[in-house]
């Protein structure tokens, strides 16, 4: 790629250096043919009529891509769900084709970037996404590229997509409120209200509740009366150590295979992560009656997406784990859980 001086009429098909501005006295300043402009034959009376009878250009060679050419192909990073804007001036954009949770494979990305002349940027991974949203751009930095940089990205991504839109799933979820205190009527039930507010803006509908006293066997029949009708389990209270709480012994009593007690998150260490015959169970710690938002919200979104869990997706979450308890909570527009 180098630059040439060449006469306006002979400029059909080169790409532009540099921007050209357009004024109009009193009224409007700016470029009327930008940097990376493929220059086309009705260009060229607009280009003398302002004044430029010769141009700098670029002249591409055979082994390069021009920047929007290079932009067409990165098209094929897109994966589930996921569209594509542009190209413009080199960039490509990514966006949502349905509300779900975007999932990124940081480590295909880092590769991406470490491409010469090549930019990507996305959104956090487990990010939830509207339809429509950008959540994605990736562009060079230069006007033209080697076509080995391109290749080598597109290789990168043949077999496995950077990005990927799982859409939420709707669901009947089973509660149950564990808690001698709030069996007995000696406290109204506070979690009921909580966690049916946070399932229905998935889409999603109570389709059991029960509440009952700290008995590891009434905990495990009401595990398996919930299982039969629903598709997801929430259990809360009684996670902690101490001896009256039985909760999570009732969960593996039921038959249930633990993936994590604890996660290393801030508020909400103490949630319990489990799986009944392929469906995912949650013990909820006492947290979630105060805190707006915990260690469940970040992998509750993950459930209603039909992503399994895993204990390596729980120990992740250690990194970006710690929520600042804002005044006023952004989240998910925040860093919690990213």
């Amino acid at each position: 790629m180098k630059k040439i001086k060449i006469k306006v009429q002979d400029a059909i098909g080169q790409v532009l250096c540099h921007d050209i501005t357009k004024i109009i006295p009193g009224e409007f300043k700016g470029a009327a043919f930008k940097k990376g402009h493929i220059i086309k034959k009705e260009d060229i009376k607009k280009l003398l009529d302002l004044g430029k009878e010769n141009l700098w250009v670029l002249k591409i060679g055979r082994d390069e891509f021009h920047e929007d050419e290079a932009a067409q192909k990165f098209k094929r990073l897109a994966g589930w769900n996921v569209k594509t804007e542009g190209p413009s001036e080199g960039k490509v954009n990514f966006l949502a084709k349905r509300d779900g949770l975007l999932v990124v494979e940081k480590e295909i990305v880092k590769k991406i970037n470490g491409v010469n002349d090549i930019v990507f940027a996305t959104l956090h991974s487990f990010t939830p996404v509207k339809k429509g949203a950008k959540i994605a751009g990736i562009r060079i930095v230069p006007l033209a590229t080697k076509k080995s940089n391109v290749w080598k990205v597109l290789q990168f991504v043949q077999n496995r997509k950077p990005l990927k839109i799982f859409p939420f799933k709707k669901k009947k979820v089973g509660l149950i409120v564990t808690g001698s205190e709030v069996a007995k009527g000696r406290i109204e039930d506070k979690f009921k209200p909580i966690i049916e507010n946070k399932i229905k803006s998935y889409g999603s509908v109570l389709g059991y509740f029960k509440i009952t006293d700290d008995n590891k066997n009434l905990i495990k029949k009401e595990i398996l009366k919930a299982n039969k009708h629903c598709d997801l389990i929430i259990l809360t209270g009684g996670m902690s150590v101490d001896p009256d709480d039985e909760t999570r012994f009732a969960i593996k009593h039921a038959g249930a295979k633990i993936i994590s007690y604890s996660a290393p998150v801030l508020p909400g260490n103490m949630l319990l992560v489990a799986e009944l015959n392929g469906k995912p169970v949650f013990g909820v710690p006492a947290c979630a009656l105060y805190s707006k938002t915990t260690s469940f919200d970040l992998f509750l979104l993950v459930a209603m997406a039909d992503i399994k869990i895993t204990r390596e997706n729980v120990l992740e979450r250690g990194y970006g784990g710690f929520c600042m308890n804002c005044k006023v909570c952004r989240w998910p527009s925040c860093s919690f859980g990213k």
